[in-house]
């Protein structure tokens, strides 16, 4: 007999990537009940132990550390560097995990596959879903969805608009796009991991393997030894970031074990492409082990992905199509609810089928663009939310909103825009009525937005007058309320202060609070994502950021009588928020005691609720 379960949320996530993860969290912390459907047995997706793609963001690279991440994304991977120094994969998956089951408004349904979705007019109903692990066939009901699938799998399955492959130049009038629309799209990658167990290594090829030479891979560095020729590439400028950046030989394994397949639809391919890719890469590895000097002998295979990392499929239709002009020109929405900064970068249409051609072409770009809210819901289901990188743009935007970073925010938005949703009872198109709740909702839980400033009027320190017994330069008291809680465009935004000195927050007439909410230097310059790469993880630092404050002290007074004395210790996060019970007081003060390694104490933002 088959074994069957009805539920019914407010909000249903389907897939358990970072967007997918972070929306559901975020949804479940305003206390909307929130169910996560995902596929596989870890969260994550392609930044998971089974695939171990790094988590790019639009500091790209470190070369634009002002615009670094934060909210959800930012707390998990700090907690992650609190117990992970070693960028152990295994470990990343718990901290995840656990941050989804510590969310009592969140149930978690793990190898649990969506079979089909079922809707009312333009409204989705439910979805259908089998568990595998258990047998279990599961209906689940909700008012609102989530497509975080990344293929837009939930859309497909309820007929939302999509698209696949390049517009055409007239569309956008985008300056890479092509004169006619076509199917390309960027292939699947697999990643492996190497190491130099300080002895030679013997490799024998599976029988699959295929044969490769010196001439086959001169467009893709693959050891130590190998130094790329640009001039020989169609378009040499064009390459401004190419295979030049892959490891040696390789302790992270090539992003550009890449394969589009031969089918019109990439995702009824994938099977195909998995096996074509086990094909090259241990054909890869047969050619650094066995066709030459590549520096290899003492380096053993430690493991191989399971599943590829997909980069490109179905792209759902919202309101907005961003597109590449609106990189170009930095365009800052109405609406924005989240940002990008890594580059228009578009691989080469069949990877390593086109070994005659470099891999990826980046076209680079100083500074952010902003996403508006109109991108992240469908236009033409009511109640659909996508967020990951099947929001609505076209192939070229794409090229840069990909980045899991990126996704991971705009996954954040959503989830917050769902819980508005929920609050009004309104579809999701229905929020854009309530736009500036829902930035300052967002700046509140430490997602940045270019050119919006913290303006809560229930944030009851921006009434407050501020003062401090001593600050370092010109990092002023007042820093801490100037509407922008990180250091941008060359411009500090924090008081600073040795450990010890103590900040005010004072009122002309008695407020009540029950929350204090602070956000820590931590210092963007060194990343702090779990990855592979040595090239990645020389740029950080063991452990969590030197500069967080680990210890502080805050008391509350009315008048002169002290009613509040609480210490913190231990913190290692950015935002780091302290509830207690409400309580009436006419002046905060907050004493950093000690850092987490650093001599200097920075503060760059203070809220009071």
């Amino acid at each position: 007999m088959k074994k069957t379960e009805s539920h019914s949320y407010d909000l249903i996530v389907v897939g358990g990537g970072m967007s997918g993860l972070i929306a559901a969290i975020e949804a479940a912390r305003q206390g909307v009940r929130t169910a996560l459907v995902h596929s596989r047995a870890v969260l994550g997706g392609n930044a998971s132990s089974e695939i171990r793609i790094h988590i790019n963001s639009a500091s790209d690279g470190a070369r634009k550390p002002d615009l670094e991440e934060t909210g959800i994304l930012y707390e998990l991977m700090l907690k992650n560097k609190a117990v992970n120094p070693l960028y152990n994969y295994n470990i990343w998956d718990v901290v995840l995990f656990e941050a989804a089951k510590n969310e009592p408004n969140l149930s978690l349904f793990l190898n649990t596959h969506m079979v089909d979705a079922f809707k009312e007019g333009n409204r989705i109903t439910s979805i259908f879903c089998f568990q595998e692990t258990t047998e279990k066939h599961i209906y689940m009901s909700a008012p609102l969805f989530v497509d975080a699938t990344g293929n837009g799998t939930l859309g497909y399955f309820v007929d939302a608009l999509f698209r696949t492959g390049s517009e055409s130049k007239d569309e956008f009038n985008e300056p890479h796009a092509p004169s006619e629309a076509n199917n390309e799209r960027m292939g699947n990658t697999i990643l492996f991991r190497a190491v130099d167990v300080g002895h030679p290594v013997k490799f024998t090829p599976p029988s699959f393997a295929k044969k490769l030479t010196e001439e086959d891979l001169r467009f893709r560095v693959h050891s130590s030894t190998h130094k790329m020729d640009f001039s020989q590439a169609e378009d040499p400028e064009d390459y401004k970031r190419t295979s030049a950046t892959s490891s040696s030989c390789s302790d992270y394994g090539y992003w550009w074990l890449e394969l589009m397949g031969q089918d019109e639809d990439i995702i009824n391919d994938f099977e195909t492409i998995r096996d074509e890719l086990y094909a090259w890469l241990y054909g890869v590895w047969d050619h650094i082990k066995n066709g030459g000097d590549h520096g290899a002998e003492n380096y053993e295979l430690i493991w191989v992905g399971s599943m590829p990392g997909m980069r490109e499929s179905r792209r759902l239709v919202g309101d907005y199509l961003l597109n590449e002009n609106d990189i170009w020109e930095h365009r800052f929405f109405d609406d924005a609810v989240c940002y990008g900064g890594w580059s228009v970068d578009l691989h080469v249409s069949r990877g390593l089928e086109d070994l005659d051609k470099l891999p990826s072409k980046c076209w680079n770009f100083d500074g952010a663009y902003t996403i508006p809210y109109r991108c992240f819901y469908s236009k033409n289901i009511d109640n659909l939310f996508m967020a990951g990188r099947n929001i609505s743009c076209s192939r070229l935007a794409m090229a840069s909103t990909r980045i899991i970073a990126t996704c991971a925010i705009g996954g954040q938005a959503v989830g917050m825009a769902a819980a508005l949703a929920s609050k009004y009872n309104c579809m999701p198109r229905d929020v854009l009525f309530h736009m500036d709740e829902l930035q300052q909702a967002l700046l509140k839980n430490d997602i940045f937005i270019p050119g919006v400033l913290n303006h809560d009027k229930n944030d009851k320190a921006l009434l407050a007058h501020i003062d401090a017994t001593s600050f370092i330069n010109d990092d002023v008291p007042e820093n801490v309320c100037d509407g922008i809680s990180r250091h941008y465009e060359g411009k500090r935004h924090c008081w600073s202060a040795m450990p010890g000195e103590t900040l005010t927050l004072s009122w002309n007439e008695p407020v009540s609070l029950s929350q204090l909410r602070f956000t820590f230097q931590s210092n963007f310059n060194y990343p702090i994502r779990i990855t592979m790469a040595p090239k990645r993880q020389a740029q950080q630092r063991t452990g969590v950021p030197i500069e967080l404050v680990k210890d502080f002290r805050i008391r509350l007074f009315d008048g002169e009588n002290c009613v509040l004395d609480k210490t913190v210790t231990d913190n290692v996060l950015r935002l780091c928020i302290v509830d207690f019970e409400k309580t009436t007081c006419t002046r905060a003060e907050i004493t950093p005691i000690s850092t987490n390694g650093a001599d200097v104490a920075e503060l760059l933002e203070v809220r009071a609720y």
